[in-house]
């Protein structure tokens, strides 16, 4: 994730310098911040497809870059920042499994716990199981 956000920095420098800049660098440049977020919120399936966005949308940047006229040292920055958001989305397909994902700590798990006779952790249990704790009580 470092990658798409190093990248994005580098469009949105490269969208300040002079030159003769393609007006699509910076909204490629918010995407590639919103990838973050959106990376960290989703799994699976949906995350291997943002990670194939955001490498194609740093492509486009890095073509629209080459395309350009302008000065080396500005297209050349908004070249790498391209390069940089490929790579990350590139990375995020091949490792989606193995990223982070937010609120994955909640998740209760297949195994079911064993009951200790603590009647506050045995509500807390049932909740985090989906049950309604409540369910066959008076």
């Amino acid at each position: 994730m470092g990658g798409l956000l190093l990248g994005s920095v580098a469009l949105w420098g490269s969208s300040r310098l002079d030159w003769e800049r393609p007006g699509a660098l910076v909204p490629l440049a918010l995407l590639a911040l919103a990838g973050i977020a959106g990376l960290i919120a989703t799994a699976g399936l949906a995350r291997r497809v943002l990670g194939a966005v955001l490498a194609l949308a740093g492509l486009a940047a890095a073509w629209l870059a080459v395309a350009a006229d302008g000065g080396f040292a500005p297209r050349g920055l908004a070249v790498a920042g391209g390069l940089l958001i490929v790579t990350g989305g590139v990375l995020v397909v091949r490792h989606a499994a193995d990223l982070p994902r937010l609120g994955a700590r909640y998740q209760a798990s297949n195994a079911k716990p064993s009951t200790d006779g603590d009647p506050d952790a045995d509500l807390w249990r049932a909740l985090s199981e989906g049950r309604d704790p409540t369910e066959g009580r008076s």
